[in-house]
């Protein structure tokens, strides 16, 4: 049976060009990325926003600790904890630094603020970190929001191994 977990801030006043979410595997496990999201609740006012999505080498981004949501109630807890420097087997959300690592992008999109932005990959497009491994997925924003206030983001990882 697989277990799967959700990383997520509510109603975040970001920074602007922003790491929204940030996520190392543990040793002992993979790491299968299966949902993303974003949307904004704090202005009617329609805006278009890019998003980014991929992996990234150290320095990693200073992030807010953020501990990850059991999907099932009967699963363990996750193996992932909060923490703040993105060490092995932790993760975080809206980065107060963004660190000088190297950021490779693996997608990218634009969504109106209003609306929202959902990915939902088929199974053969899911995205797989493998364990102990140097690199952090992230969610970001590679341009600064029109309002900064009123975030929701999140994303759902599934541990393999």
């Amino acid at each position: 049976m697989s277990r799967e977990y959700t990383i997520n801030g509510a109603a975040q006043t970001v920074a602007g060009v922003t790491t929204l979410v940030a996520i190392r595997p543990n040793t002992n496990c993979a790491l299968e990325i299966i949902r993303m999201w974003a949307g904004q609740s704090a202005t009617a006012t329609s805006a278009q926003q890019r998003i980014q999505w991929g992996r990234q080498a150290a320095v990693l981004p200073t992030v807010v600790s953020a501990t990850p949501q059991k999907m099932k109630e009967g699963d363990p807890v996750s193996q992932i904890i909060g923490g703040t420097s993105l060490a092995v087997g932790t993760c975080g959300i809206n980065a107060s630094a963004e660190g000088g690592g190297v950021k490779s992008p693996i997608g990218h999109d634009s969504f109106n603020n209003v609306s929202g932005f959902l990915w939902l990959p088929t199974p053969d497009e899911t995205i797989v970190l493998s364990p102990s491994s140097a690199l952090s997925f992230y969610l970001f924003f590679p341009t600064a929001p029109g309002s900064l206030t009123g975030w929701d983001f999140g994303v759902v990882y599934r541990e393999i191994g």
